[in-house]
């Protein structure tokens, strides 16, 4: 590591998942024990996903950033430096004739026509003896320039806000998904972690009951051999521990693989052990409008609706100077030893041509439309999903507190028989059916349970308020038993 790696604390790592290196990330520790909020603050600084939308928001704020300058002067600086070499054969001949024609001709139109004297001299030939048929030209030698120009649009109608607030728009944009996506795996991360924690519960009744039934087959071999059980009722005291085993070892894999799930989310090359225990409130929860006014308010759906809609306003706001005109100042000048230059200013119209005015116009109009109705639907489609998510919480809170009443008659039954075996008034398949009745009584009321949690944290992630699920849990006065504790 390098001092700039030591001083900032940024890494190469390597993803436990798929293997692939990662530059200018930070090492993060992860206890293999851990809560629920400790998982939530986990999966912000580990999901891909999300990293891959702060850097689609960076982008599109260094976008907007980089618009900002448009009307800003342009200052250019411009060099050159050349060589030439020119060699070249100029065939003069016709030229030369020419010239010999034009010159007889003019002589002639000045000296009056006299009779031909021998020893007079021709004046064209006499030019052209001095002209050559052809002339050789060459020339080679270097140039070198400097000058420094500067450009200055004092007035574009408006192009540049245009331009720089459909581009903040779209940052705006990013934004919602960013927040769609973390309130998504939010609720993917709850799933998961009590999906673990109730495969767990499963795995944890499966071995309770498989050592049950061994107490309750090893009391079934000595009534057997003392007579007091026929060898049918041995035997299926024997299957029924066989299946408890059986039973036993498929629930383990199942909470193995449940763990795995959480641990892929939070990309750890170890297994993760939840101790968050599933939980139920007795208390109601309040009234389904309070839940619809905060998804209103709160849900980055709509958000994402008005980033549209800003768009498309800053869209027709640009299409609305299509003919308005562009002022700019402009100056260059030559640095020489006799320096020469130029300024003025300048203004252009679009009179005819290129994206037609009042069709871009009526497209942003319509882009306008689009989303206010598209806020329209997605506020229906909210109130509905808070509605049935809010039904899915109370109903789940009901079956849990119904199915109290069978877990407490279950285990007394069970208990009742286990002792009727032991007087030899009830027979080991009795205790077996007594057992399985309780422990599928236990195993509703844990899936009630999960239920419950699942229902609320999908209100939760319709109200756009994820994070709130936490208040409830702290605030729950029903928790079931947890293996693991921190």
């Amino acid at each position: 590591m390098g001092q700039a790696e030591q001083k900032t604390g940024l890494t190469t790592l390597i993803d436990p998942i798929t293997h692939k290196s990662i530059d200018n990330s930070y090492p993060l520790a992860v206890s293999s024990l851990l809560s629920l909020e400790q998982a939530q603050n986990i999966l912000l600084q580990v999901s891909p996903k999300l990293a891959a939308n702060q850097a689609a928001i960076a982008a599109s704020e260094y976008q907007t950033d980089a618009l900002k300058t448009l009307d800003n002067p342009l200052v250019f600086a411009q060099l050159s430096a050349n060589a030439y070499n020119l060699d070249a054969d100029l065939d003069l001949s016709s030229l030369k004739n020419g010239i010999v024609n034009d010159v007889n001709n003019g002589v002639d139109n000045v000296i009056p026509p006299i009779p031909p004297l021998p020893d007079l001299p021709n004046f064209g030939e006499l030019v052209g003896e001095r002209i050559p048929d052809s002339y050789e030209l060459k020339r080679s030698g270097s140039t070198a320039g400097a000058g420094l120009g500067v450009v200055w649009p004092i007035y574009t109608a408006g192009r540049t806000n245009a331009l720089t607030g459909a581009s903040n728009a779209r940052t705006q944009e990013a934004v919602a998904d960013s927040l769609l996506d973390k309130n998504e795996l939010y609720n993917t991360l709850i799933e998961r972690y009590f999906k673990a924690q109730l495969a767990i519960i499963a795995a944890y009744l499966r071995e309770d009951a498989y050592d049950t039934l061994q107490q309750t087959d090893h009391m079934a071999q000595r009534l057997f051999e003392e007579g007091f059980i026929s060898r049918v009722d041995r035997l299926e005291a024997q299957s029924a521990l066989a299946d408890a085993k059986s039973e036993s070892v498929n629930a383990n894999n199942d909470a193995r693989l449940a763990m795995m799930a959480l641990q892929r989310l939070l990309r750890t090359d170890y297994r993760i052990k939840p101790t968050t225990p599933l939980f139920v409130s007795s208390r109601p929860l309040p009234d389904v409008n309070y839940f619809q006014n905060l998804s209103l308010t709160n849900h980055p759906g709509l958000q994402k609706v008005a980033a549209k809609r800003a768009q498309a306003e800053q869209l027709h706001a640009l299409s609305d100077t299509g003919h308005k005109p562009t002022v700019m100042l402009y100056g260059y000048g030559q640095i020489e030893k006799d320096p020469s230059w130029v300024a003025g200013i300048s203004a252009s119209w679009k009179l005819w041509g290129g994206l037609d005015k009042n069709a871009s116009l009526a497209s942003s109009n319509a882009k306008i439309r689009q989303a206010d109705l598209s806020e329209i639907e997605v506020s229906d489609n909210l109130l509905l999903l808070v509605e049935k998510n809010w039904h899915d919480v109370n109903n789940a809170q009901s079956r849990y507190q119904a199915l109290q009443s069978n877990v407490d008659l279950a285990a007394e039954v069970l208990r009742l028989r286990q002792l009727g075996l032991q007087e030899g008034v009830n027979t080991p398949i009795e205790v077996v059916q007594a057992q399985t009745q309780s422990l599928k009584a236990r195993t509703e009321q844990a899936q009630a349970a999960n239920s419950y949690v699942q229902s609320l944290a999908a209100l939760m992630q319709s109200c756009g308020t994820p994070l709130a699920f936490n208040a409830y849990l702290n605030a729950a006065d029903i928790r079931l038993p947890t293996l693991y504790t921190e």
